[in-house]
C-alpha cells in the first residue's frame, strides 16, 4: 500500500515530468461536457438559479462519486492498483507544468521581440483582448494569469488532494470546472451560473489565502522581495473583482516589484480595476520567468508542508 504522503509527491513528479500530454484526453474535459449536457434539461425543469444549484450538486456529486467508484473497483482487483490509480488521478488534477509551459511559450517570443506571436500565445492564458498589447501589457497579462492560476490549477487541487486524496482533488476540479463553464456575469449565466461562481468562491477561500500567505517565504527562496510581498498583500489584496484572485496577485505584485491591474479590454469593451502593487520596476519579459519560478517554488513549499503534516499524523 502506498500512503497518501507518497502518492502526492509521486503525482507532482509525474506532472513535472509529463505535464498534460496533448494526445491524451484530459478528464476535466469530461467534467465540462457533463456540465454542458445537463444545462438545457435542467433549465427546462427549474427556474434558472435553481437549475444552476442542481447542476452543481449533480456535477460535483457525479464526479466525486465516479472517482470513488473507480478507486473502489481497482481496490477489489488489487490494493496496489487502487494506489496507482489514485496517483494518476491526482496527477491529472494538477497543472503546474502545463501552466509553466504556457507562460514560457509567451516568454520566448517576448524576449525575441516577436510581439505578434507573444500576443497570440498570451491569448491562450487570458480572456482579454490581446491584439494591441505591448511588451509591458503582455507581461502583466501573463503574470496575472500565472498568479491566479497558481491557486486554481495547482495549489487548491494539491491541498484538496492532501486532505481527501484523489476524490478530494476531483471534488475541487469539478467545482472549478463548473465556474469556468457557467460562472460568467452575462445575460445567459447571471442566474444559472450563480451557484457555480459562489461555490467556487467558497472552496477557494482558504487555498487562495494560504497561497498568498506563503508567497513571502517562497519569494525569499527565489531571491525576490518577501517583505514587499507581505506589505502589498496586506494593502492591496481586496483590489480585485474576485474575492480570492486578488489575494495572491497582490502578493506576487509585491514580490516582483511591479504594478498589476488597470485597464483591460474584453470583446472591445474596456474594463478598469484598481491597481495592485507599486511600479518599482517596469513590466518586462523577465518578470514572466520570475513569476513562473515563484509559482513552482510556492507549489513545492505547500506540498512539502502538507506532506510533512500527513507523515506526522500517520
Amino acid at each position: 500500500m502506498i500512503p497518501l504522503y507518497w502518492q502526492v509527491p509521486l503525482a507532482l513528479g509525474l506532472d513535472a515530468l509529463c505535464g498534460d500530454p496533448r494526445w491524451l484526453p484530459h478528464p476535466v474535459r469530461g467534467v465540462g461536457v457533463l456540465a454542458q449536457v445537463l444545462e438545457n434539461p435542467l433549465r427546462r425543469l427549474f427556474a434558472p438559479r435553481s437549475a444552476g444549484i442542481v447542476a452543481v450538486l449533480l456535477v460535483v456529486g457525479l464526479t466525486t462519486g465516479c472517482c470513488l467508484l473507480l478507486l473502489s473497483g481497482a481496490a477489489l482487483l488489487h490494493p496496489l492498483l487502487a494506489d496507482l490509480l489514485s496517483i494518476l488521478l491526482i496527477y491529472f488534477a494538477l497543472a503546474m507544468q502545463d501552466l509553466r509551459r504556457h507562460a514560457l511559450a509567451v516568454l520566448i517570443p517576448l524576449r525575441a521581440g516577436n510581439l505578434a506571436l507573444a500576443r497570440e500565445r498570451v491569448g491562450w492564458l487570458v480572456g482579454r483582448d490581446t491584439a494591441d498589447l505591448d511588451e509591458g501589457e503582455i507581461t502583466r497579462a501573463t503574470v496575472e494569469s500565472v498568479a491566479e492560476n497558481s491557486v486554481d490549477g495547482v495549489i487548491a487541487p494539491l491541498l484538496f488532494a492532501l486532505l481527501g486524496g484523489a476524490a478530494g482533488a476531483w471534488f475541487y476540479k469539478a467545482v472549478n470546472t463548473l465556474d469556468s463553464t457557467f460562472g460568467y456575469k452575462n445575460e445567459r449565466y447571471l442566474e444559472f451560473g450563480w451557484a457555480s461562481a459562489r461555490f467556487d468562491d467558497l472552496v477557494n477561500f482558504l487555498p487562495a489565502r494560504l497561497s498568498a500567505l506563503l508567497v513571502p517565504p517562497a519569494a525569499l527562496l527565489c531571491g525576490l522581495d518577501g517583505r514587499e510581498a507581505w506589505r502589498i498583500f496586506r494593502r492591496d489584496r481586496h483590489c480585485h473583482p474576485s474575492p480570492n484572485g486578488g489575494q495572491i496577485e497582490a502578493a506576487v505584485a509585491g514580490a516582483l516589484g511591479v504594478r498589476l491591474g488597470g485597464e483591460n479590454s474584453y470583446f472591445g469593451v474596456k474594463s478598469v480595476r484598481p491597481f495592485m502593487g507599486d511600479a518599482r520596476r517596469p513590466l518586462r519579459a523577465e518578470q514572466v520567468l520570475q513569476a513562473t519560478r515563484l509559482m513552482v517554488t510556492l507549489t513545492l513549499l505547500v506540498a512539502g508542508l502538507g506532506i510533512a503534516g500527513l507523515y506526522w499524523l500517520r
